[in-house]
């Protein structure tokens, strides 16, 4: 809803995006989907979090992080190193 209200490039819009990816990819019991579904968000999240508030803003920095964050996520259960709970 943010993101038809407000737009793609409100700060709210991108913050909230933000969070919402963040939920996903810290919850333990997270799905491959959900850390899929995560990365795709922070990474169409962040370029536009640059180009609206510049690669210093505290916000855009939180979000190339959290990509990073997911990316690690993925790869590790992807690679099976990591299990998910009740496996």
């Amino acid at each position: 809803m943010a993101r038809r209200v407000l737009g793609d490039s409100d700060y709210l819009t991108l913050g909230m995006r933000a969070i919402y990816a963040q939920t996903l990819y810290k919850d333990d019991g997270a799905t491959l989907e959900d850390l899929r579904e995560a990365l795709a968000t922070l990474e169409d999240t962040e370029p536009i979090a640059r180009r609206v508030m510049g690669g210093a803003h505290p916000l855009t920095m939180q979000i190339e992080q959290s990509l990073q964050a997911a990316r690690a996520a993925l790869c590790a259960r992807d690679s099976g190193r990591e299990t998910p709970p009740g496996k």
